[in-house]
Parts: C-alpha cells; structure tokens; sequence
C-alpha cells in the first residue's frame, strides 16, 4: 500500500481491517495463516510473475468477506478491494486484474492471464501438502461449514473432492503442478474415501 499512498493512517486502517477480517472467530481456514502460505507458495514464483503488487492485492483481498452460507464471497471480496484499492490511487489496470484473479478462485479454470494462473494454484497448495498439513485443512474446512449437520455437509464435500480429482490438471501452471499434483490427488482420495 505505501507504494500508492503515505497516507499511514489510511494504510493502517486498511491493514485492520485485513486482519479484522482474517481473524474472525468463525475463520478455522481463511485466515492469516492461509495468506502467510499463499505469500510463501507465491514468492517462490515471484520471477514469473507480471505484477506482483496485483498478485499481492488479489491475495489479501481475494478471501476478505467469507461466509460458508453464501455463495457470492469472492464477488463480495472483489468490490471491497475494487473500493479500498481505488481509496489509494491503484491504476485501474491493477485493480481490474486484481479483481479478475479473486473471482477466478471461485471456478480455479485455466486462465489466460499466468499470473491468474500462478495464484489460483497457489490457492489451492494446501491440497498438495503432507497428509498431516492436509487432513488440518479439510476439519477446518469441516468447522468454518459446522452449520451444516453431516447429512447436508458430506454430499456437497464430496462433490467438490470428486470435481477436483476428475480435472485432467488440479494445478494449471506446470511449476505447481510438479509440485503438487500427485500428492494433492492422493490427499483428496483420500478425504473421499474417509467420507
């Protein structure tokens, strides 16, 4: 942000308003530790990448409204960084791709745009990691939807598992998918055969 604005005042009230967010008690995944992973995963591509202050922007900015009984937090979570991006000056270029990445982890499809294609892998990481980092992730998920009784929650997880392994490709950009492809498909036959 300070490379847009020296307003600190304004800058720490965005920041805030990140954390606020990322930290709500009803946050088990979507939280800081989540963009601390996906700015580690990224960093490791940073060469690749054509504007990584977008890339920054889209992944602080891509999970900022989330709640599991709505279906439009990434539509959400794009206007509120269309809104506060434009608070501090961001070309419209950078906002508009900013807001192209977010809705494109709705979907996770194969992107024009690489650097779309590097941050929705990077989104999907976690699916890739150790079974331990992995079977973490999924009973967080588990609590974020803890509305849901069983009944209601395992058939639609079950969906989602089943969409991911029926991809020719979980991971789009070919760094990702060396890395993480064939644990990610092991981890979510896994998770389906436990549900």
């Amino acid at each position: 942000m300070t490379n847009y604005t020296d307003n600190d005042s304004l800058t720490n009230e965005l920041w805030t308003e990140i954390e606020k967010n990322y930290t709500s008690k009803k946050r088990h995944y979507h939280t800081l530790q989540h963009l601390d992973n996906l700015l580690k995963q990224l960093t490791e591509v940073k060469d690749e990448i054509q504007n990584w202050n977008a890339i920054l922007f889209t992944l602080y900015y891509h999970d900022i409204i989330y709640n599991s009984l709505k279906s439009d937090n990434e539509e959400k979570s794009a206007g509120l960084a269309e809104k506060r991006l434009k608070q501090i000056s961001v070309s419209i270029e950078t906002i508009e791709l900013c807001i192209t990445q977010i809705l494109a982890t709705k979907s996770h499809l194969k992107s024009t745009d690489s650097d779309t294609n590097y941050f929705t892998d990077a989104d999907l990481s976690v699916l890739g990691q150790n079974w331990e980092t992995y079977s973490l992730y999924y009973k967080n998920v588990r609590k974020e939807y803890s509305i849901y009784p069983d009944l209601v929650y395992n058939p639609g997880r079950k969906k989602v598992l089943k969409h991911f392994l029926s991809m020719n490709r979980i991971y789009k950009t070919d760094f990702f998918f060396c890395k993480f492809e064939t644990q990610a498909k092991r981890n979510l036959t896994n998770e389906l055969n436990l549900l």
